[in-house]
């Protein structure tokens, strides 16, 4: 007896296997003497896939076999040998790449299916609603959440098959770029609920200072309401600067294990979209009762600090649970214009105001000095900023430059972070601290290579992988203006993480980071309110920040910056479409590149856009993409590299993921392509 194992025989006989026992045996017994591989589903979008092995080898799945898995899925697959050449069939289902997906309703036939919203999930998916979802109410096009319940590899299931558990938006909702992301991540798209009535909880021992006579003022956005610092300075005869930074104290509300409190570490943050927050705590709290409102009387933690002349931040810090009554809701750009311009033409402070915005301004101006010399700071870049109508089109994308009065309050806050951190570490050694570890340890011999070519005097690797030698080196590439050595760079630096552990910030040059200035936005400065606290009773604290807290808020933090994104590239791909028509010409500036071609941002409004290598020269073999060096090179001439700057168009835009492609307005002439001369044939 002959059987065929390949092809599409194998198809045929895979179908005879199906309902016969004896061959189902003969298969399993076939089986066992085929070659198999194990790796991940590559899927494209022409219907075929490869197989990406732990080894680096990439195998060929035809697309009638693709209809069996999905991108991502972990199998393992039968090796297969056609007319010398090799391809996969998958065999068995190691590890399921979906589970939970976002997903628009589609229909065949008036078969209900499920059109995954992802670029490498292009196929319908035979679906049914779970109990309570009404399949009659589900349209063409419509928003929904769906699990895959069903898969063709598991034993015992011949097919996919999705369960909708919920219904997002409507399919032609303007508003569904926020419901779906937020769906997408599964954040929650609304307030918490709050409670009847919200009673004050201090410890029995808590004295708090009344502080409410000092002209405590806050400086927010023009809209914002969830205001939660405020400032107090006085310049002493020396030249010395006493600064007092109250925070809102929300924790004077929840108490630990509180089901409040729960919901708020569930949260972790206060959600900031364009357009639209939604607040880690009720709005009762975070705009009204926690809210530095001025006239009001608010529960408030107050952090009393010296910082001479210099800027240099003394030992006497001090931190009081007070009461504060703010005296004056100042804007940013009121108190840019007047302290750039001397005057504002839509406020004017009066006389103890105005004192208090010129001597922080100058408690500022010392502090940023300072960390210039000392510590680390980073070029100002814009904040890119959607103006939406009330009906939720963009109206305008505006990008704001950091001006006079976000320097002072961003001084204020990274002064009040530091005494924090201090104390913390001091008082009980833990704490919820922001730590960066500078340059992952793998990569310090590149970064020597990198930064020795140009450097004045030569760094060493012993000193690069301290705090000090850190932040020497970023002071220094940051005078040199050294754009793509600083992108470079920072590829090889170590990610910014939360911890309980008092270790050093190198990202900020600074040794002790603890950040309590936004418990009304943050879970984990509520935590450290809690110990602040204990700190000013000398008490063991009610709370301490267990192992596992810094990872939930950087996995929060992870899932709020990707929703952000989201949104924000469907609000480009709506508002850019006109663009591409008229041929708008942009400025893009590189970030990424990979061995497809180069990633820009947009100077004018902050979009980012992929020009692939075949928009920038149409002969593959005439162009290199340098992931690792960063550099892309045509004719073997370098032509662009990391943190270039260029004109661009906008060629086309992709509504189903949410990206633009660009090209060049530089274009490289075709060159003649050299050949060989045929040459006669050879007498025999």
């Amino acid at each position: 007896m002959v059987i065929i194992v390949c092809g599409l025989f194998t198809l045929r006989i895979e179908i005879m296997f199906q309902d016969n026992p004896l061959l189902a045996q003969l298969k399993q017994q076939i089986k066992k003497n085929i070659p198999k591989k194990e790796g991940r589903v590559k899927a494209t979008d022409r219907g075929f896939g490869f197989l990406e092995c732990d080894d680096k080898s990439s195998y060929f799945i035809p697309p009638p076999y693709m209809k069996n898995v999905l991108h991502g899925d972990r199998i393992s697959a039968l090796l297969r040998t056609d007319k010398e050449k090799e391809s996969v069939e998958p065999d068995t289902l190691i590890e399921q790449a979906v589970t939970r997906f976002i997903a628009r309703i589609r229909y065949n036939k008036k078969r209900l299916l499920v059109m995954p919203d992802h670029p490498q999930l292009n196929i319908a998916l035979p679906a049914k609603t779970k109990k309570g979802v009404n399949p009659e109410l589900l349209k063409e096009g419509d928003w929904v959440v769906a699990y895959l319940i069903q898969h063709p590899l598991k034993e015992g299931e011949n097919q996919f098959l999705a369960q909708i558990t919920e219904k997002i938006t409507d399919a032609d909702d303007k508003i569904a770029p926020w419901w779906v992301t937020l769906a997408q991540n599964d954040l929650p798209n609304s307030e918490p609920e709050g409670i009847e009535q919200w009673h004050i909880q201090d410890d029995a021992d808590l004295n708090r200072v009344d502080m409410t006579h000092l002209p405590f003022v806050t400086i927010d956005g023009a809209s914002t309401k969830d205001m939660d610092d405020a400032l107090h300075i006085t310049k002493e005869a020396n030249g010395d600067f006493t600064l007092s930074v109250a925070i809102a104290d929300p924790t004077a509300y929840i108490a630990p294990n509180d089901p409040m409190d729960t919901v708020a570490r569930q949260r972790g943050y206060t959600i900031y979209l364009p357009g639209r927050n939604i607040p880690m705590l009720p709005r009762e709290l975070s705009d009204n009762l926690c809210s530095l409102i001025d006239g009001e009387k608010r529960p408030a933690i107050c952090c009393t600090v010296t910082v001479d002349a210099q800027g240099v931040i003394q030992d006497d810090i001090i931190f009081v649970a007070a009461w504060i009554r703010s005296q004056a809701r100042l804007a940013y750009d009121h108190v840019s214009d007047y302290l750039e311009n001397g005057s504002c033409e839509n406020w004017q402070p009066d006389e103890a105001i105005a004192q208090q915005v010129s001597q922080l301004y100058e408690f500022a101006q010392a502090r940023s000095a300072w960390r210039h010399e000392n510590a680390v700071v980073f070029p100002d870049r814009p904040d890119y900023r959607f103006e939406l109508s009330d009906d939720n089109d963009v109206i305008a994308i505006h990008a704001d430059m950091r001006r006079s009065a976000n320097r002072l309050v961003e001084e204020a806050m990274v002064t009040a972070n530091i005494c924090a951190g201090t104390v913390l570490k001091n008082s009980f050694n833990t704490g919820v601290f922001n730590t960066h570890a500078g340059f992952k340890p793998e990569k310090l011999d590149t970064v020597l290579e990198l930064v020795n070519e140009t450097a004045p005097t030569p760094f060493d690797k012993e000193s690069i992988a301290t705090l000090e030698g850190f932040s020497a080196l970023r002071r220094w590439l940051g005078a040199s203006n050294n754009v793509y050595i600083d992108n470079r760079i920072r590829k090889m630096q170590a990610y910014s993480e939360v911890g309980n552990q008092p270790e050093p910030h190198f990202a900020m040059g600074l040794p002790v980071y603890a950040t309590w200035t936004s418990p009304i936005r943050k879970y984990g400065d509520m935590i450290n309110h809690r110990l602040l606290k204990a700190h000013i009773l000398s008490k063991d604290p009610i709370q301490l920040p267990d192992d596992v807290v810094g990872n939930e808020m950087a996995l929060h933090r992870k899932h709020h910056r990707m929703a952000e994104r989201s949104v924000s590239d469907w609000l480009y791909v709506r508002t850019l479409a006109d663009d591409v028509t008229n041929g708008t010409i942009f400025t893009g500036e590189i970030f990424d590149i990979n061995r497809a071609g180069m990633r820009v941002r947009l100077i004018e409004n902050g979009a980012s856009a992929f020009i692939p290598g075949s928009l920038i020269v149409n002969n593959k073999k005439r162009i290199e993409c340098n992931a690792e060096a960063g550099t892309i090179a045509i004719d073997t001439i370098l032509e662009y590299k990391l943190g270039d700057q260029f004109e661009l168009v906008i060629t086309e835009i992709k509504a189903e993921t949410r990206s633009l492609v660009a090209k060049p307005i530089k274009q490289f002439p075709e060159v003649a392509v050299q050949t060989v001369p045929e040459q006669p044939p050879i007498e025999k």
